[in-house]
């Protein structure tokens, strides 16, 4: 552990020389790449959640926007990693990226609700861009099986700066520099390139180089090279040689895969096992810790509502923004925390943000709280939550799950964030109405002033 600021031991040179052992092994551009993987694979699906309210006004509960959002990335979480390793790394690239620019300029070029646009064009690009993150993210975090824990650390710190920049961005386009909507949301449409440059110019290129030239020979020669990257896995090389003998996947499918209908059915037989011996230790806290703190973001922050003159706000709109700006600061920096802090028991921290869900929807029934900086202190607390089960999951699989299994288990356990999204997302939209009702109905209509 660090020393603390003002105790014997703080020095500077203490703290680099800590700073220095903490780091140790990094490759500083794998982490540049990984960091903005996970920025840009994560940010648009920020933005378009902080635009929810712009996107479908008022009177459309927000979770439709989460839903459309979420369901068609949690599919892509469900079905592809059983056969997305037959699509090479630099093909799944291209295609996310135009997947997300198509959906955002789709989203972006739609007239608004208001000027007679209809809301199934603008779901139909939210559509695609769910579509793309799904695939972007089984496909990332199964990459940094080979790169090391540091690039699993860079990857959930871009996601957690991925919600912080998206909403940030957008609560600052929209209500501080009085951006519209449409230009902030075209604006992102070319955020994709980002991962292009990242993936084809900033990721180490001998690891590239190689691995394209795995792919090439016949399959007698792949056979016999698979073989060969079992071997330097006893001597220590595994990280390296499992990205470079088979561009396509793990040495699971390595071994498993051949051209024979049975070998097929072997494989996903295997995989299928072993998705289900990850859900209790891996999935289930994930995916309680997403419905509630989703649950909160979609069906009760739209209620978190106070009277104007006793807020920083002029405007009723400003909450929802400002209360996921706060929410995606304590993800980001509980996702960018497992070099330095580590989380083994999972199910803590998922239980306390059910309590934070229960304790939110008593404050939108029954407005006990005095002031709206102590519900903005729990939304810090409940990102701080979120993104802590979030990345320390995929280190806990990174640490005890068996090499040969590592990538997959990855990729599979990603399909829990999506599901318990999908989940908050039904309830969200039954339990905002309920709460904006109940809240008419006592003569607290603040909710429809949106």
């Amino acid at each position: 552990m660090l020393p603390l600021p003002g105790s014997p031991g703080a020095t500077w040179a203490t703290y680099q020389s800590r700073f220095a052992a903490i780091f140790k092994g990094a490759d500083p551009w794998a982490c540049i790449a990984f960091w903005l993987f996970g920025l840009i694979n994560n940010v648009l699906y920020v933005i378009i959640l902080s635009a929810a309210l712009d996107l479908v006004g008022p009177s459309v509960p927000k979770g439709v926007v989460l839903l459309c959002d979420v369901i068609p990335s949690f599919l892509a979480k469900l079905l592809l990693p059983y056969i997305i390793h037959t699509i090479p790394y630099p093909i799944r690239v291209i295609i996310m990226s135009l997947l997300s620019a198509w959906g955002m300029l789709l989203i972006s070029l739609t007239p608004t609700y208001t000027d007679g646009g209809t809301i199934a064009a603008k779901m139909a690009g939210v559509v695609l861009a769910s579509l793309s993150s799904g695939m972007g993210e089984l496909s990332f975090i199964g990459l940094t099986h080979f790169y090391g824990p540091f690039s699993l650390a860079a990857w959930g710190s871009g996601t957690g700066g991925a919600g912080l920049i998206g909403a940030g961005v957008y609560a600052l386009a929209t209500t501080t520099l009085g951006l519209s909507s449409k230009n902030t949301l075209f604006g992102s449409a070319f955020l994709p390139i980002i991962m292009l440059v990242s993936f084809f110019l900033i990721l180490p290129k001998e690891a590239l180089n190689r691995q394209r030239s795995a792919a090439g020979p016949t399959k007698g020669a792949s056979a016999t090279r698979n073989q060969g990257d079992e071997n330097a896995d006893e001597d220590g090389n595994r990280e390296d040689e499992g990205l470079l003998s088979n561009h396509d996947n793990t040495s699971t499918t390595s071994k498993l895969s051949t051209n024979t209908p049975q070998s097929w059915s072997s494989l996903l037989l295997h995989k299928f096992r072993r998705s289900r011996s990850l859900f209790f230790p891996y999935m289930l806290p994930l995916l309680l810790v997403y419905i509630a703190e989703y649950t909160i973001n979609q069906g009760v922050s739209p209620t978190l509502l106070f009277p104007l003159p006793s807020t920083p706000f002029k405007h009723y709109r400003a909450f929802y923004p400002t209360y996921n700006a706060i929410y995606q600061t304590g993800v980001f920096i509980s996702r960018s925390s497992t070099p330095f802090i580590r989380l083994h028991n999972l199910y803590l921290p998922s239980l306390l943000q059910c309590v934070n869900l229960a304790l939110l929807i008593a404050q939108a029934l029954f407005d006990f709280l005095p002031s709206v900086w102590i519900v903005f202190a729990i939304v810090f607390g409940e990102g701080l939550l979120g993104g802590a089960v979030y990345v320390n999951t995929f280190a806990e699989i990174s640490d005890r799950v068996r090499k040969e299994e590592r990538e997959f288990s990855l990729g599979a356990v990603t399909v829990s964030d999506s599901g318990g999204i999908c989940v908050a997302g039904f309830l969200g939209m039954a339990l905002e109405v309920g709460l904006c009702n109940w809240q008419v109905e006592h003569g607290r209509g603040w909710c429809n002033e949106l």
